[in-house]
């Protein structure tokens, strides 16, 4: 097994709640995103990070807005909808129900 995959893998499963995790905090601008990711050691790319937006924009669980920029064309600003903070909260329930699981089993002593 290559462990670099499933770490990959590993973290493609999470990236969407922290994705939303982050825009909950309030309305955010990509680099943002990328840059709170970053900071918490899960790097993103706009190459990544943009399609997954549009998902969740077109799943109606983000909207954004656009913003007149004095330093170049305007920015899209995210944030969640109604729909999309219902979605956090069940992936949140999920979440922590999950990571106690996996953390009791982890810390099992055989």
């Amino acid at each position: 097994m290559n462990i670099e995959n499933t770490s990959s893998q590993m973290r493609k499963g999470i990236l969407e709640f922290c994705i939303l995790s982050v825009i909950k905090q309030g309305e955010v601008y990509p680099s943002d995103i990328i840059a709170k990711m970053k900071s918490a050691n899960l790097n993103i790319f706009e190459g990544t990070l943009y399609p997954l937006l549009t998902r969740l924009k077109n799943a109606e669980l983000l909207t954004y807005r656009w913003v007149e920029s004095n330093s170049g064309p305007p920015r899209k600003y995210f944030s969640l909808t109604d729909k999309g903070n219902d979605f956090y909260t069940e992936l949140a329930t999920t979440w922590n129900e999950l990571s106690g699981a996996v953390e009791k089993i982890t810390q099992q002593k055989i």
